[in-house]
Formats: structure tokens, sequence, C-alpha cells
């Protein structure tokens, strides 16, 4: 894909995050974009971030190594959207902005033991398993409340919201009440007792759906081919 149809599949997918937020009554501002960079070439991803990309997300942590150090120049923030390994946490502590993937009390403990090791502060979402699908990961929803009242003991690494995918679907609307499930789940945490601050982002939303989660309250939308074209 050519570096005008990346700049112009952008600004395409802004504007329709925009208006999916005023559909429901909410600030375009509050929801981030993170342009997800899964098998992109280096040469792509630079013309993304030119075109005003600022949050990459990445599934691989090798891939994400890869590319945060041939774009070491440019100011962006990484994502770890994809499944993480207690073994590789060691290598993305040091820059990653927040990890969307953590589905675990152990994984969570080697996030913060690790950033604590790096003297910083990492965040975090709480992957949840909201469809009940056993090919997905995440928790249950019925174990959520508790484990993140238990998040809330570390102390480099911040639990900051929930994330999750719903089942695969050409109709978007078909996956409205699994985001819904996550915004309400995040409601019962929040009336548990876990401060507001560490729930306030709901990382939900793809290409296919990221309008209808926005509707439905996310705050981070994790946008791969609808900017890049499908994979090859």
């Amino acid at each position: 894909m050519s570096d005008s149809e990346i700049v112009h599949n952008i600004g395409e997918v802004k504007r329709r995050i925009a208006a999916a937020a005023e559909r429901a009554g909410r600030d375009p501002d509050d929801v981030v974009l993170v342009t997800v960079t899964k098998t992109r070439s280096v040469a792509e991803i630079r013309a993304a971030v030119e075109a005003g990309a600022v949050d990459l997300g990445e599934n691989y942590v090798q891939e994400m190594e890869e590319k945060a150090e041939a774009l070491a120049e440019c100011d962006v923030r990484w994502h770890a959207i994809g499944h993480l390994q207690t073994n590789k946490i060691r290598k993305i502590t040091p820059f990653v902005s927040l990890v969307h993937s953590v589905d675990s009390l152990r994984v969570a403990n080697e996030i913060d033991r690790r950033a604590e090791m790096d003297g910083r502060v990492l965040p975090f979402l709480l992957q949840v398993n909201v469809s009940g699908e056993e090919s997905k990961f995440g928790v249950a929803a019925a174990e959520a409340v508790e484990l993140a009242g238990q998040m809330l003991e570390l102390e480099h690494g911040l639990l900051v919201g929930l994330m999750t995918m719903p089942p695969y679907s050409e109709d978007p609307e078909t996956n409205r009440p699994f985001f819904r499930r996550l915004r309400e789940l995040r409601d019962r945490i929040i009336d548990s007792g876990v401060p507001e601050r560490h729930m306030r982002q709901l990382s939900m939303g793809m290409t296919r759906d990221f309008e209808v989660a926005v509707e439905e309250g996310a705050t981070l939308v994790r946008v791969g081919t609808a900017i890049f074209g499908p994979r090859q």
C-alpha cells in the first residue's frame, strides 16, 4: 500500500472514531487510536507515524523490539497487545507504554517485578474473556472483580482498565453485547471498591467493529487492516 493511501486511511479511521463518539455523546478526544503494526514493514509504519499515528500496537515481543529500535527517532508510544509469556516480559518493560493483555496475577506480578528493576511504573490492562470462547485468552468475567482487587497491591505494575477480544464476526452489531458486557464489568469492579482511576481504560474494538466499540465506551481501539490493508 502506498504512503498516500496509508495517510488517507488514518484520516478516515479517525473521522469514523469521532463520528461514533459523537453518536454516543462522548468526546472524540477520549478515544485513542492504537495503530496495529503486526507483520507490517518499518516503511509502512513510518508512513503511518508521519500521518499522525502516535500509539503503535504490536502482538509479538520480538517484532516490537526490532521495530522500536528501527523507529527509535520517532516520538511514539508502543502498546503490547498480544498474549504475553512471562519469560518475554523483561524485554518490553524498559520501553512499552501500556500492556493490554495481562490475563493472570502471575503475569501482573512479573510486570511489577521487571518494572521495579527498570525503575518505572508500567500501566497494564486486565484481559477479560467476556465471550467464554475457549480459544480466547483472558480471565473469566466472574474472576475479574477479585483479581482486579488483588492487582491493586502492585507498586510498579499499575492496573488502569480492562481489555477484551470478542468472537470473530463480519457483523459489527454481533459484538455490541460483548463490548457492553466489558463496560458493565468495569462498573461492577468500581462498585466493588476498586478506585475509578484503576478502571479508566477500556481496550476493545478492531477494524471490523471499532465504531460499535466506541459507542459502547471504548477508550482504546486497536486498528490495523483498515489502515494498512489486508495482511499479506
